[in-house]
């Protein structure tokens, strides 16, 4: 018992020597939101652009698409009256084909626009990590953290530097 609390005595005397010798440097620290560096970099503005208009063309063609099932549909409750049992079936078979097929291809689509527009993201934020490596090694940070609700709960605009890694990140790229 007696050596247990020595070793603990003995490390916070560490620890409390370690955190002096921190504390006795000057710590330079930043912070840097990455998701705001996406978004407003040039290069997140063009993959923005570009998502935007993969999205308006895919409205369009499920638009089109809608309307020839609405007018398969609507074909379909025209004549189902004057058609025999196994030809309603038919009809109605072939539609309920048309209707899965349709949400599938819409689904696959919305799933094809969304790993573009993940893969931008990530493409564009490994660049920026490069970028806020060099700023911190070039400008003498101690450390830099991601501002982010969960993790970081607070911090001062004055040790915010998002605008210098956009700046920096936009001029690597022209």
């Amino acid at each position: 018992m007696h050596g247990k609390r020595l070793g603990m005595v003995i490390g916070i005397i560490i620890l409390v020597g370690w955190l002096g010798e921190v504390l006795a440097t000057d710590l330079k620290v930043g912070c840097v939101d990455i998701q705001k560096a996406v978004n407003e970099c040039n290069a997140g503005k063009e993959a923005k652009k570009a998502i935007t208009k993969e999205v308006e063309k895919f409205q369009r063609l499920i638009a089109d698409r809608q309307k020839e099932l609405q007018t398969m549909k609507e074909s379909l409750d025209k004549q189902s009256p004057m058609l025999n049992p196994e030809a309603r079936a038919t009809k109605e078979k072939e539609y309920q084909s048309k209707l899965r097929e349709f949400q599938r291809w819409g689904e696959d689509n919305q799933n094809e626009i969304n790993q573009k527009r993940v893969e931008m993201e990530r493409n564009i934020s490994m660049g920026l990590q490069k970028v806020i490596q060099k700023v911190g090694a070039d400008e003498g940070y101690t450390f830099i953290l991601e501002k982010n609700e969960t993790i970081v709960l607070f911090a001062s605009k004055a040790i915010d530097i998002t605008d210098r890694v956009i700046k920096a990140f936009d001029a690597q790229k022209k």
